[in-house]
This record gives C-alpha cells, structure tokens and sequence, in this order.
C-alpha cells in the first residue's frame, strides 16, 4: 500500500516543484516572444532616431560651428594673440583629442593647420611640421574611408603646403580613384594636380 500511495503522489510532488503544464509553457514563451519583440522594436527605434539626428547634423550648416576641436582651436590662437604659449598649447592638445573621438576628418584637417600656427607663432614652424604631418595622415585616412573628394582634395592640399610631394601624389591618386568617370570630379583632380604639378601631370599622380 506505501507503493501505491507514493505512486499516485509522484505527480503532485512534480507539480510542486514548478514543472508547468502544456498551456501554461506556451503562454509563458509567448510572452517572453511578445518581450523580445518589443525590446527589438525599441532598439531599432533609438538607432532610427539617432540617425535620424546625425543626418539633421551634416545637413545643417551651424554643425561646423559646433564641432568640439573649434572652440580649442580658438583658445589657441587668442592666447596666441597674448604671447602665452603654454595655454596655446595645451589648447591645441584639446582639440587634437577632440578630432581623435570624433568620425570626421575635418577635425584633424583643423588641428594639423593649428599646429603650424602655433609653429609660427614660436618661430619654430618646422618643428611643428611633424605634428602637422602626423593630423593629415589621421585625416587622409578618414577621407578615403569616409569616400569624400572634397576631403581628399582638402588634405592633400595640406600636404602640398608641406611640400610633402609624395604624400601629394598618394593623394592625387585617391582622388583619381573616387572620380571615376564622374566628369565633373576629374576635372576637379586634373585641375588640383595641373596647380600643384606646375601644369605637367607627373606619370606617378595619374590612375587610369
């Protein structure tokens, strides 16, 4: 008789301890279905959203105005305007470690060209050169990541100033690569390697 009474326990000891029944664990997968849905739903809302935002940024023209490595850069020239060299250049830092978190080129474009200043300003530009140097590498880097002509044209120019003729090229060829046969942009590239090629297109600049 134990035999018989353990044996119709046995069921009531399982459901005790938590096991549910068919309908029960269905609904509970469909509301942990229902809550991964949403919790996807949500995701999706706040990348939309955060696009959404970023493309309103590059389409309006105050952006420039608001990009992080601007504000140091003109702590650096106004304390270049006193003298003060020291805070010029912990300055330049800033906005060199604000072009670093930002995706954009523009900015090491900026601190390069800030670097070179802050060079004249102490009468040591080649001193500064490498800083320089070091900032539009960063930038080339993000202009042909980021496809951008008008980036490529812009940096490379950099490096022209620098008289870095083979970074010149480099550039020229990046260039010639996004042009394709756009036109419009290889004209933009044969004018921009005509100016700075003293109106001989060197063997070395041009892709076909």
């Amino acid at each position: 008789m134990d035999a018989d009474v353990r044996q119709n326990r046995a069921p009531t000891a399982t459901v005790d301890r938590g096991t549910f029944s068919r309908p029960e664990r269905s609904g509970v997968e469909a509301d942990l279905l229902r809550r991964i849905v949403l919790y996807l739903l949500l995701a999706v809302a706040a990348v939309l959203a955060a696009l959404e935002m970023t493309l309103a940024r590059v389409g309006d023209p105050s952006a420039k105005e608001k990009a992080p490595w601007i504000s140091p850069l003109r702590d650096m020239d106004d304390a270049l305007a006193h003298g003060d060299f020291s805070t010029a250049t912990t300055a330049r830092h800033k906005a060199d470690l604000a072009a670093l978190a930002s995706p954009s080129w523009e900015g090491f474009l900026a601190v390069g060209d800030g670097a070179l200043r802050l060079g004249e300003a102490r009468g040591a530009r080649s001193g500064m050169e490498h800083e320089a140097r070091r900032a539009y590498l960063s930038a080339m880097v993000r202009t042909r990541n980021a496809r951008s002509l008008e980036g490529i044209l812009r940096v490379t120019d950099a490096f022209a100033r620098l008289g870095d003729r083979d970074m010149v090229e480099q550039g020229a060829r990046f260039a010639r690569e996004l042009a394709g046969r756009d036109d419009k942009a290889i004209d933009r590239v044969d004018e921009f390697v005509q100016r700075w090629a003293g109106g001989e297109r060197s063997s070395n600049v041009r892709v076909q």
